[in-house]
């Protein structure tokens, strides 16, 4: 009778591993593999007084990439500007006899890497062929990088995210299992000092990284204070679910961390569209990732910072609402007396 009884629960294990398993290959192998360049922004840039056959040669590059890539005729000014507003991931730069391929390593190295391959790509043909049309050799397509990332510099913003998350759920965490342990609840002073503490030590263990494994990244107070903000959003947000639902929290919490490197890593352009919509759109590493790499490449203007600091600013406020909201008070429970026996 004992092994029978025993049959439905080593099922229902198996059954809860098999689901594990789906949704584990969704948030990671799924993302990876379902990778394809559809619609990429970029820009070929001709000069405003350009001879008339290069700009038919930048209509004529309209067509590369098929649906990769999507294309906008610019001026040179104009494509560096959009480049640093990262309003696009690389401009084919054409003028007369040069053919050349401007990236950026403020932008995401995903991203980059794939345009760059494209754009030299179509540089070379077009290259070829006004070199054919002209009786000339056809001249080498030159490759520019603004701001250019080390390999550290290209890590390092996705890594400062994951050691941010993984810090901060690992206090929440703790606070919660030794103050259950002790009998006592978690008080929102508790609670806030954990929040502060922990993002303050994360913050100088991610600055110690950063000047470890780079020396030249920057660490101003801008960047310091991005980090901060990072870290104090995420232990905040955690603070709250840990309050809400307990050490069950990390059901959830625990999960999210899959997203960071899978998603957070990749440009949306790059992802399927049911990844870009159900995952990215609102996977906060993606805005505390882009922010900190504007920051430590130099372009502290780029959009995506603005972003960043508005969207980890309300998650870090929510967070505090929902984690130092005063508990309700218990109604006390009514006195009740002893009846009274008559004497026999």
């Amino acid at each position: 009778m004992a092994g029978t009884s025993r049959r439905p629960a080593a099922g229902l294990a198996a059954l809860a591993g098999a689901l594990i398993a789906v949704v584990l290959g969704l948030l990671t192998v799924g993302v990876q593999a379902s990778v394809e360049p559809h619609g990429l922004p970029v820009a070929v840039a001709v000069p405003d007084n350009g001879p008339p056959q290069l700009k038919a040669a930048a209509q004529r590059v309209l067509t590369q990439g098929g649906e990769a890539l999507s294309w906008r005729v610019t001026s040179p000014g104009e494509g560096r500007r959009l480049l640093a507003d990262k309003d696009v991931y690389g401009v084919l730069d054409l003028s007369p006899g040069q053919v050349g391929v401007v990236v950026s390593g403020a932008i995401n190295p995903s991203g980059t890497q794939v345009v760059q391959q494209a754009l030299t790509g179509a540089g070379q043909a077009l290259a070829a062929a006004m070199a054919q049309a002209t009786g000339t050799a056809a001249p080498p397509v030159r490759v520019e990088t603004l701001h250019p990332a080390t390999p550290a510099g290209r890590i390092a913003p996705l890594a400062v995210s994951v050691l941010a998350w993984i810090g901060a759920l690992a206090a929440g965490a703790l606070l919660v299992v030794l103050s259950e342990r002790a009998g006592r609840r978690v008080g929102p002073a508790a609670r806030l000092t954990q929040v502060a503490t922990t993002a303050v030590l994360i913050t100088g263990v991610a600055a110690g990284f950063l000047a470890l494994w780079d020396s030249s990244l920057p660490l101003g107070w801008d960047v310091l204070g991005f980090i901060l903000l990072t870290a104090a959003a995420f232990a905040s947000v955690q603070a709250a679910l840990l309050r809400l639902l307990g050490i069950r929290a990390m059901a959830i919490l625990g999960p999210l961390y899959l997203l960071a490197p899978n998603v957070a890593g990749q440009v949306p352009e790059l992802l399927n569209p049911a990844y870009r919509i159900l995952l990215w759109s609102w996977t906060p590493f993606r805005f505390s990732t882009e922010g900190t790499r504007s920051l430590l490449q130099g372009t502290p203007g780029a959009p995506d910072v603005t972003t960043g600091i508005w969207v980890l600013g309300a998650m870090l406020v929510a967070g505090l609402v929902v984690a130092l909201w005063p508990p309700r008070a218990k109604r006390p429970e009514p006195v009740t007396t002893p009846e009274l026996q008559p004497a026999r």
